[in-house]
């Protein structure tokens, strides 16, 4: 039988792209389940902890909070019977990122056109208008 890889926390970071105050921050806030200890009492990780950091890391960037990701994580302990939970709580995630995507599309939006006014303006094209300065 093949020994089990065991990762530092610096090791963990690196793969996942994590600051290393980010993990312990998981870590002692109890989202990082079954963490174990090498014989000098630091933590160490084996492949599937490795795969919930980064699965973490990836729901920090989905914009949940840490109160979301117990949340979470409490639902993925339970197991298969709780997919459909976690399922809702991942449609919900992903809806407010699609409006905040929205969002940020109508300020590129808005840059460009400002962008092409302001073009349009210094090549003659077009006389400046300002919604700041008194017509002339």
């Amino acid at each position: 039988m093949a020994a089990t890889r065991l990762y530092t926390m610096k090791q963990v970071c690196e793969e996942v792209g994590l600051p290393y105050e980010t993990l312990k921050f998981y870590c002692n806030e109890g989202l990082v389940p079954n963490v174990k200890r090498d014989r000098n009492n630091r933590r160490v990780f084996d492949e599937h902890d490795v795969g919930w950091v980064g699965s973490l890391t990836c729901l920090k960037r989905c914009g949940m909070s840490i109160k979301e990701m117990r949340a979470y994580l409490d639902l993925c302990l339970q197991g298969e019977p709780s997919i459909p939970e976690r399922k809702e709580m991942l449609a919900a995630k992903r809806a407010e990122l699609v409006a905040k995507l929205a969002e940020v599309q109508d300020s590129i939006d808005y840059l460009d056109w400002k962008q092409g006014f302001y073009d349009d303006v210094l090549a003659g094209r077009t006389p400046y208008v300002s919604n700041l300065l008194p017509d002339a």
